[in-house]
C-alpha cells in the first residue's frame, strides 16, 4: 500500500458566498501544495452549467496551472469527447506539452453530449458485492438509476449548447482511435489524406479513458493498452465490474505490457473523526443538487446544511454517495483507501475533496499525504 500513488481529482469547486475567480485561485494554489506534500498527478474535471463548478475547460485550468507548478503531472478527469472532435483536443493539449513537455495526462471520458441513437452498454455483471460489502470491507451500494438524472432539463440543453446544430458525436470507440492515431502521426483520411497536426503530434502525453462501468470505456482502454480510471467516488456500486471490464479486454501495447488501473474516492480529512464529519456536511445537499438535475450548487457551510428540510426522497437520491465518502481522522481514511486500493487492486489512488473553506481542503490533503507516507 505506501507503493501506491496517490493524485488529485479537482472539479474547481464554488463554496457559497464566494466567485468563480476565487475557485480558480484556490485550485492553483492546491496544485501547488499538492505538489509539495508528494502527490504524484493532479486532474481537472470537466463540467458544464453547474453553479457551483468552475472547472468548465480543463486544457485552460491546466496550461494556467502548468505555468505555476515544475513537476507534478498535470490532466484532465477527463474531457468529455462527446461534443468535441479527436483533432481539437490533440491540438489543445499539443499546445500546453510545447511548453511542458511530458508533465500531461490526457484523461478522455465518453459523456457529454452522446446522441440518442448511440449505443447503450451492456447490463452490468452481477457481483456477490453489490449493495454489501466487497473482500477487504470496502462498501459497494446498490446502483443508482442515472435516467432519472440523464433526463432532466438541464442536461437536454447543456447538449444543445456544446454541439453545433444538427451536428452528431462521432463513435466514442473512432474517437480514441483518431486521438491515438493524430498523436503517433498515422492518422489517414478515407482517401488516404494525411493529417499531422502541430503541435501535438509525438507529444510525451499519457492518455487515460475514464470510466464508471464495464461498458465502452472499459473495453476501449482495454483494447488499446492504455491506463484506465474508474469511479468509485461518482459510481461506487460499479467500481468493481469496470476494472474487471477493463482487465479482462486488456491487450498489451507499445504503451503498456499490463493492465494499469487507477481509482478514485471522495475524501474529506481533518485531525479527528467529529471534525471531518463537520467539514463533511455540505456534500450531501451537494450531491443532491447534481443528482436532481438542477446542476450543483455553490458547496455549502455546516450552518447552510443544518437549515435545510431533508426528505426521504432526499436522502435515497445521495445515499450511495454519502455511504461512500471516506470522512475522518488521517488513520481511518487511510485504512478505508486501503480497502478501496485492496478490492480494485488499483495501482493508484485518485483523491477528491471539497470543503467550504480552502484552508481546510489543503489541510485535508496535507494530512492524508502524512498518514500515507507513514504507512
Amino acid at each position: 500500500m505506501p507503493d501506491t500513488p496517490l493524485g488529485v481529482l479537482d472539479l474547481v469547486p464554488i463554496t457559497s458566498g464566494s466567485t468563480a475567480a476565487q475557485a480558480l485561485r484556490n485550485s492553483i494554489d492546491l496544485a501547488r501544495q499538492a505538489e509539495r506534500l508528494g502527490y504524484a498527478r493532479y486532474w481537472f474535471a470537466e463540467h458544464h452549467l453547474n453553479p457551483g463548478v468552475a472547472g468548465t475547460s480543463p486544457a485552460v485550468v491546466l496550461a494556467l496551472t502548468a505555468a505555476a507548478t515544475s513537476t507534478i503531472r498535470l490532466g484532465s478527469g477527463a474531457v468529455l469527447m462527446g461534443h468535441r472532435t479527436a483533432l481539437s483536443t490533440v491540438e489543445e493539449f499539443g499546445l500546453i506539452d510545447a511548453l511542458h513537455p511530458g508533465r500531461l495526462d490526457l484523461g478522455l471520458g465518453r459523456s457529454g453530449g452522446r446522441p440518442p441513437a448511440d449505443r447503450a452498454d451492456p447490463p452490468p455483471t452481477a457481483t456477490p458485492a453489490a449493495g454489501g460489502r466487497a473482500p477487504g470491507g470496502l462498501r459497494i451500494p446498490d446502483r443508482f438509476d442515472t435516467r432519472q438524472l440523464l433526463g432532466s432539463p438541464r442536461f437536454a440543453l447543456q447538449r444543445t449548447l456544446l454541439q453545433q446544430p444538427k451536428a452528431e458525436a462521432q463513435d466514442y470507440d473512432e474517437l480514441i482511435d483518431d486521438v491515438l492515431a493524430l498523436l503517433a502521426g498515422t492518422y489517414r483520411a478515407p482517401d488516404g489524406t494525411e493529417a499531422h497536426v502541430v503541435p501535438g503530434e509525438g507529444a510525451d502525453l499519457q492518455v487515460w479513458i475514464l470510466g464508471s462501468s464495464a461498458g465502452q470505456s472499459a473495453n476501449a482502454a482495454g483494447r488499446n493498452g492504455l491506463r484506465f480510471a474508474a469511479n468509485y467516488h461518482v459510481s461506487p456500486a460499479t467500481v468493481l465490474e469496470a476494472v474487471e471490464g477493463y482487465r479482462a479486454a486488456f491487450k498489451p501495447s507499445a504503451v503498456l505490457d499490463e493492465p494499469y488501473v487507477s481509482v478514485s474516492a471522495d475524501v474529506v480529512v481533518a485531525e479527528d473523526d467529529a471534525t471531518a464529519r463537520e467539514l463533511a456536511a455540505g456534500y450531501a445537499p451537494w450531491v443532491r443538487s447534481i443528482r436532481s438535475g438542477e446542476g450543483a450548487i455553490a458547496f455549502p457551510t455546516p450552518q447552510e446544511v443544518r437549515a435545510h428540510t431533508w426528505t426521504d426522497q432526499d436522502r435515497a437520491l445521495v445515499a450511495d454517495r454519502v455511504q461512500t465518502q471516506f470522512v475522518g481522522s488521517p488513520a481511518r481514511v487511510a485504512d478505508q483507501l486501503a480497502q478501496l486500493q485492496e478490492a480494485t487492486a488499483a495501482d493508484e489512488l485518485l483523491i477528491t475533496t471539497i470543503t467550504h473553506d480552502h484552508p481546510d481542503r489543503v489541510r485535508s490533503y496535507a494530512l492524508l499525504a502524512q498518514e500515507w507516507r507513514r504507512r
